[in-house]
């Protein structure tokens, strides 16, 4: 059976807004994020989901809770649909990561995907564990609600993870694809294999919130 999968990238925040790197902290949506789950919420409305699942960090879990408020499906969590874990990177600043950590920085940059960083308060992945983790996660609960339709909210690696499974991208080239804020990617997932029918619709953060309300 083929499952259909929105994959949701969750709203704005203030440290997506300055590029502070959040990884595993728990940052909440500011103003702008808000106003994106709103008009995400509006354009799924009419959407026939059977579940909703977001990753349990408060920035994915408002923006789920945004669209689940419209639908009477369960809700799920998984902290398996967490952005990536960056170590010591956490709550950095790209300028700052590449000052203190420049060895560091260059085999990030650089898509050395076995390397990581320093662990510090919170654990770092490779890139490799990250996708690892990732799309096996979509693939679980791609099979737990097989055949029907399953929206996840998670976050910019997550998606980046699912379109490289989808494209057969591999893991070490450069990223040339935006992952936007609340943006709408939609996949299939058939005998254990995700395939791309739309990635980056974000025609709804367009709307006013007139048009909204």
């Amino acid at each position: 059976m083929t499952t259909t999968l929105l994959l949701i990238r969750h709203g704005e925040t203030a440290w997506n807004a300055v590029r502070r790197l959040q990884g595993h902290l728990d940052i909440e949506l500011n103003d702008a994020g808000r106003r994106q789950a709103a008009a995400l919420a509006h354009a799924l409305a009419e959407a026939p989901l059977d579940a909703i699942v977001s990753s349990d960090l408060q920035r994915a879990m408002q923006t789920a809770g945004a669209v689940a408020r419209l639908h009477d499906v369960p809700l799920h969590t998984d902290p398996a649909l967490r952005e990536r874990g960056y170590g010591v990177f956490e709550g950095l600043l790209y300028s700052e990561i590449e000052a203190r950590y420049p060895h560091d920085f260059h085999a990030w940059q650089q898509r050395h995907v076995d390397a990581k960083m320093p662990h510090g308060e919170r654990h770092a992945e490779s890139f490799r564990e990250f996708y690892t983790r990732s799309v096996g996660a979509i693939g679980r609960w791609a099979e737990r609600y097989a055949g029907r339709t399953l929206a996840l909210v998670a976050h910019g690696g997550v998606l980046e993870c699912a379109y490289r499974a989808a494209t057969g991208m591999t893991l070490e080239s450069p990223r040339d694809f935006q992952v936007r804020n609340a943006s709408i990617n939609r996949f299939t997932y058939a005998d254990g294999k995700l395939a791309l029918t739309q990635w980056g619709d974000v025609e709804h953060l367009a709307l006013s919130l007139d048009d909204i309300v």
